[in-house]
């Protein structure tokens, strides 16, 4: 592509701002559209909003029509919501609109075990407008699918897998630390998981349905727990809260892939504020085993941003429909000029 790929943001949040600040870091993209329905943020410039020393000319608008009415993007940058119900609207505005989109909702990353009805309409009208959709992420996205299905290149056979991502939530932002319930009693986060007024970490359940269908494996179930509480055995101090002795430090989250009644994928997320080593594993039982190991982990919001910027040239080169990680090229780094990976 000769010219700089038009990116708009659909949702001007905490993520948005994170992919947006390095977006314009980089060369050959322009951003030239924000989207955001929360009042704080309409009608004011993005480049206030980013917490840049200068403005950047361009006004969040409530109304997608609107902006995509002045500027048409090469791609949309949705972030908004986890829940592909919840999104829906949303991206099929921007399909609609004849823009391609790559967003972070978490059940849009392999949506077929709960959402296959919608997955499908939104297939079929990507394909009728002729544009690309695809959700992804560190994680859904990359960390527990997309590598554990590249590390099983090298393997004849797969007997299981075991991918596991232990965090300190401490040093993430205090939205992800309510997410997983920082500073409640063992009764409130219960509760509230009950209710689903908190989620806990989302989509362990895509990730196996996506490892199956790479290796074409027939599941008889998909099994995940209930998070179960980490609860903070002495006081704990972080950078953004204060968690009391006996409250909830953050949780554990394991999701199994049944196959003939054995555990084929164990999927075990663990994040809370004690965490001593933070570490990415996977392991692969099979002809030859392996065993990887990202020590130190890979910071959830680094990751993610990354693994966004970096698919949109694969979603602006794709051909039309709804995609998935496993069907588009390897990930890779995009580290010079972006429009020098979108075919003309």
């Amino acid at each position: 592509m000769n010219r700089s790929v038009k990116v708009a943001f659909y949702g001007v949040g905490v993520i948005s701002t994170s992919i947006a600040k390095a977006l314009l870091e980089k060369r050959g993209v322009k951003i030239i559209a924000a989207i955001d329905v929360a009042e704080g943020k309409i009608g004011r410039d993005l480049g206030d909003i980013l917490g840049l020393p200068h403005k950047l000319d361009l006004i969040v608008e409530k109304d997608a029509r609107k902006a995509f009415s002045k500027a048409k993007p090469d791609i949309v940058i949705h972030a908004t919501s986890s829940s592909l119900k919840q999104v829906y609207p949303q991206i099929s505005e921007c399909i609609r609109a004849e823009t391609n989109v790559v967003s972070t909702c978490e059940e849009l990353v392999y949506p077929y075990p709960k959402n296959r009805a919608i997955a499908n309409r939104l297939d079929r009208l990507a394909e009728k407008h002729k544009v690309s959709v695809l959700g992804t992420g560190i994680n859904p996205g990359f960390l527990m699918d997309t590598l554990p299905i590249t590390a099983t290149g090298p393997c004849l056979e797969i007997r299981r897998i075991k991918v596991t991502r232990m965090m300190n939530s401490g040093r993430r932002r205090m939205p992800y630390q309510k997410k997983i319930g920082t500073g409640l009693t063992e009764k409130e986060f219960r509760e509230k998981i009950e209710k689903r007024e908190i989620t806990g970490h989302v989509g362990l359940d895509s990730s196996i349905a996506m490892i199956a269908d790479s290796l074409e494996w027939k599941l008889d179930d998909i099994l995940e727990l209930a998070p179960e509480p980490i609860l903070a055995d002495d006081t704990v101090k972080t950078d953004y809260a204060t968690i009391m002795k006996g409250c909830v430090a953050g949780l554990r989250s394991v999701a199994y892939g049944i196959v003939g009644g054995e555990k084929a994928i164990e999927l075990e997320f663990v994040s809370h504020a004690r965490v001593e080593e933070e570490y990415d594993s996977i392991e692969i039982d099979g002809k030859p085993n392996v065993r990887l190991k990202i020590e130190g982990g890979i910071h959830g919001d680094v990751g993610t941003t990354a693994m966004i910027i970096n698919s949109i040239p694969k979603v602006i080169n794709a051909p039309p429909g709804l995609h998935t990680m496993n069907r588009l090229p390897i990930p890779s780094a995009t580290p010079v000029e972006l429009n020098r990976y979108v075919k003309p």
